[in-house]
């Protein structure tokens, strides 16, 4: 079994990448793998809605970013991390413009699999950023991992979250609660619940 786990921030080993970095150990500990991605600091394009990837099966733009998601995913992941600093009570923008394409390509991979979001601040913002990068999941049938709390945590220096004994614990949790759903799931093997024909209807006919 395996979890990608996406850092948000464009610090690659910031206090999201430490927060994540302790959900990964413990889903290590419990038998899991892990792939952690730094989005970094290049400029992210964000989806156009051109539709193209419902022809070809991937994002119309190029970028290494991307790929490198997409060939995770692709190559067989059981379970999505994301996890994003607070930026004026949302994630990073950056961040959505990604997983915007991410998940409007690539929902047929990932659907039913059991996804979970981090979110670590300095003060304020956690649970509308973390409420937002929910939405992700809940598009797409995934399962959403919980903890012994919101999965957030608190920080602004690099390794001050490591301070927060509760968001580490509630990293750690999540861990191990991500571990226990993948074991009993088992989505490869037992498949997953039959979809009806999606029905889309606008608020103006």
């Amino acid at each position: 079994m395996k979890v990608l786990l996406i850092n948000g921030s464009p610090r690659e080993h910031g206090n999201t990448f430490r927060a994540l970095s302790e959900v990964a150990q413990t889903l290590n500990a419990e038998g899991v793998d892990t792939e952690i991605i730094s989005i970094g600091k290049q400029a992210v394009q964000g989806c156009i809605a051109c539709a193209m990837c419902g022809r070809t099966g991937r994002c119309t733009f190029h970028d290494d970013l991307y790929h490198r998601v997409l060939r995770s995913i692709k190559e067989g992941i059981d379970g999505l991390i994301i996890g994003s600093p607070v930026y004026y009570g949302g994630p990073n923008g950056s961040l959505c413009a990604l997983l915007d394409r991410v998940f409007y390509s690539l929902g047929a991979d990932l659907r039913f699999k059991p996804g979970a979001s981090v979110v670590v601040c300095r003060r304020g913002g956690a649970s509308a950023a973390f409420d937002r990068l929910n939405k992700y999941f809940t598009i797409l049938n995934m399962p959403v991992v919980s903890s012994q709390y919101w999965n957030m945590a608190y920080g602004q220096t690099p390794g001050q979250v490591e301070q927060d004994e509760e968001g580490m614990q509630t990293m750690r949790t999540l861990g191990r609660n991500m571990a226990w759903m993948l074991q009993r799931l088992n989505i490869r093997q037992d498949g997953h619940p039959q979809l009806e024909q999606p029905l889309r209807t606008n608020f103006i006919r």
